[in-house]
């Protein structure tokens, strides 16, 4: 059941995606924080050893018996040489460590406590690259609210998420994490998680810190392999990386962690230019950064840093405010400070920014507020919870292809097989938070039996193939992202006996689905769908709920054709002409992919007419044709004619893309600027408008400054980013 928070952001939702701006340059500005006076009382009272502390990140264990500290942290954190936690959690155990921090040192500063809370808490909800392929932005929104109460009430204060990272690169584990490989949609994505874990009011005892990562361009590795070199020009890293991570920052996100990845021959954690001249300076963020895990001391390894106090040096010079593990802030801050290589007034400066969001998220007022078993007993895995996370699992799922055998009927026989149809613990994939499988409640031939009679002879089968869940996620990149071949042999023996056969996918990368195409009857990506995800996924197979999902990212025909994505660029030689040889193509392959960025089938067909773009005309130079007119800082709206021409209700999401024909530097061939889900019933006609400006024709020019440019424009509206209708305009200054 939706809960109705839901319905007072939707029209929000909407004219957001009818006209937002992609990230590069928002007109809105990073949320400003509270300057606290506690805050300043607190650092001239702090020795240089006291202020260090703050900016040290540590970790807890878990054992059977639940969470433990490690040997001599505790002791860190009573000397006043911690200042954060990661990884422990639970009310109880939260309070004591908190009771230490607060009662048993000098100052009585509180820990912050954080953790990895990525796709839910304890109610597991899809994982966010299947969130993203719901392209609902309320729901995206609703299940980091979620996830903040419950985690919020086991005594964590901060999450690692949002996600940032754009990516085409399928090969790499972490590309299940994201919001896939478009930068406009990512971007709305990553406001809406971070309006979620935050709310309006940070200091509320259900709101969390949100953290932006990874910063920046980690999507982007070298050969798809984890934490490995990312190189690209700086007109396509602002254009197309850094938008998602900005619209982060609009919404409020109030830190940052830096990235793995070195850029431009500069690892993050060392990067003044990403986190003290775009973060900081241009953008004004005024939280704090945190490195990843260890990541200051591997600059060693990079070949940046001469030494473990080199690279505290290089990173507290960069803007980074606090260390994660490496222990080398702690080991050496003090002494680059009293050596001048660092001056207390930038370490100052990372200090005040973490004291002033501990202030801003109540600590300063209330250290146990976050630390209530009561509170945590009443908002974990509630009933609600767990309804919303059925609902929006299913509506996370793509239905690839269908050959008219879904939905299935209830009450016929079925044959539930393959190695993904009994598990549990692949249904809440990577990343899983606090998630339990104790608490996931059937598997996916669990919720089938509930419904119809399952046995071995039937001529129908539900097939369900995947990749088990720690083939995903980090340090999980692959050479191959085909399924395992003898999924694809069970497959093909099945159709050799002449079965009927709907497979259901568990997966969290885009996959070469070729071979599975050409004999499955039907393909529904599941993702990891979650702790209802064994429900939500027997509620699309058989109708209850009819797919909307459509694609976040390109699904390829070969690992050959990698990267491939919509909004990619013509060349000077496109492939126009089936026969030609000296054009940009394969010899072995089409260009196209198998799936395209925002496909995805429903239970009913939808009839689009042609876009229509009312208003002005001008006479296009050279022709005496005329084309509708966007003028200035004018508007231009385009409409189209949206008909469900099925039988039963369906969820369409309606997509605008845009391309600039002509530019300074040399445009893509598409890119999404708008789209707007819709609801119809069979027959229903709906009139669907989207409003142009000149914020959406904008782009870095050739001399990197940021602004459209006049001339002829393509608009194209569709279900899928391959099957649109189009129109024209133009844009004079």
């Amino acid at each position: 059941m939706r809960r109705a928070f839901l319905f007072a952001v939707v029209a929000f939702a909407v004219a957001a995606c009818a006209g937002t701006p992609n990230g590069s340059r928002s007109r809105a500005r990073a949320a400003r924080i509270k300057e606290d006076p506690r805050v300043d009382e607190l650092l001239k009272k702090m020795t240089l050893e006291e202020k260090v502390g703050q900016t040290v990140l540590f970790t807890s264990d878990w054992t059977v018996t639940g969470p433990s500290m490690r040997s001599g942290y505790l002791e860190d954190i009573k000397a006043g040489r911690c200042g954060a936690l990661l990884n422990a959690y639970t009310a109880d155990f939260t309070r004591e460590v908190q009771r230490v921090a607060v009662e048993e040192t000098r100052l009585g500063i509180p820990i912050l406590f954080g953790y990895d809370v990525i796709h839910g808490f304890r109610t597991i909800f899809p994982i966010n690259l299947g969130m993203s392929c719901s392209w609902d932005i309320p729901a995206i929104e609703e299940s980091a609210r979620i996830a903040a109460e419950e985690a919020a009430a086991a005594g964590l204060q901060w999450t690692y998420s949002p996600m940032c990272d754009i990516s085409v690169e399928p090969r790499w584990g972490r590309i299940s994490e994201g919001s896939g490989e478009d930068p406009y949609l990512g971007s709305l994505i990553s406001a809406a998680m971070t309006r979620g874990y935050q709310g309006d009011d940070l200091s509320k005892d259900n709101t969390i810190l949100a953290c932006v990562k990874h910063f920046a361009a980690y999507g982007a590795p070298q050969a798809g392999r984890d934490y490995n070199t990312v190189d690209m020009s700086e007109r396509w890293f602002r254009e197309f990386y850094l938008p998602p991570y900005k619209a982060a920052i609009d919404a409020g996100a109030l830190s940052v962690m830096a990235s793995f990845n070195e850029l431009d021959g500069v690892p993050a954690h060392a990067s003044n230019h990403l986190m003290n001249e775009i973060l900081k300076d241009e953008w004004g963020f005024e939280g704090f950064v945190v490195s990843d895990y260890t990541g200051i001391n591997e600059m060693i390894m990079h070949g940046y840093a001469a030494d473990e106090s080199h690279a505290a040096e290089l990173s507290m010079n960069a803007g980074l405010d606090m260390d994660m593990m490496s222990a080398a802030y702690m080991n050496h801050l003090t002494d680059l400070v009293k050596s001048g290589k660092v001056s207390e007034k930038t370490l100052d400066h990372a200090v005040r920014r973490i004291l002033n969001i501990k202030a801003a998220l109540g600590l300063l007022d209330d250290p146990y507020k976050y630390c209530d078993p009561q509170r945590e007993k009443e908002r974990t895995l509630t009933e609600e919870n767990k309804a919303f996370a059925r609902q929006f699992a299913a509506e996370s799922m793509v239905l690839l292809k269908n050959n008219g055998v879904l939905p299935l009927k209830k009450g016929e026989k079925i044959a539930v097989l393959g190695p993904m149809a009994a598990t549990k613990d692949d249904l809440l994939g990577s990343w899983r938070g606090a998630g339990q499988v104790e608490a996931v409640p059937a598997s996916i031939e669990d919720a089938i039996k509930e419904v119809t009679p399952v046995a071995a002879s039937a001529s129908k089968v539900v097939l369900v193939l995947g990749e088990p869940w720690d083939w995903t996620g980090e340090a999980a990149s692959r050479t191959s992202i085909n399924l395992p071949v003898e999924q694809t042999e069970l497959l093909k023996s099945l159709k050799k006996q002449g079965k009927t056969v709907a497979v259901v996918l568990l997966n969290g990368r885009p996959l070469d689905l070729s071979e599975e195409s050409e004999y499955a009857d039907a393909i529904l990506e599941a993702w990891y769908p979650g702790t209802m995800g064994g429900y939500a996924v027997a509620d699309v197979l058989f109708g209850d709920c009819n797919p909307s999902g459509k694609l976040s990212v390109t699904f390829p025909r070969d690992l050959g054709q990698v990267p491939i994505y919509h909004y990619a660029k013509n060349t000077g030689r496109p492939y126009i002409h089936p026969d030609a040889k000296y054009e940009s193509r394969y010899l072995d392959c089409p260009n196209e992919p198998l799936y395209a960025f925002g496909h995805g089938l429903s239970y009913t067909t939808f009839e689009y007419s042609a876009p229509v773009i009312p208003g002005s005309t001008s006479v296009i130079p050279g022709t005496d044709r005329e084309s509708p007119v966007l003028k200035g800082d004018g508007t231009l709206t385009v409409k189209v004619k949206v008909t469900n021409t099925g039988s039963v209700a369906g969820t369409e999401t309606v997509q605008l893309y845009i391309r600039d024909l002509v530019g300074s530097v040399t445009r893509p061939v598409k890119q999404l600027k708008g789209f707007e889900r819709i609801t119809l019933q069979p027959g229903e006609c709906r009139e669907v408008s989207f409003t142009i400006d000149s914020e959406m024709l904008s782009f870095y020019r050739q001399d990197m400054t940021w602004g459209p440019e006049p001339g002829d424009f393509k608009v194209f509206i569709g279900g899928a980013s391959d099957n649109v209708k189009e129109a024209s305009f133009r844009y004079e200054i």
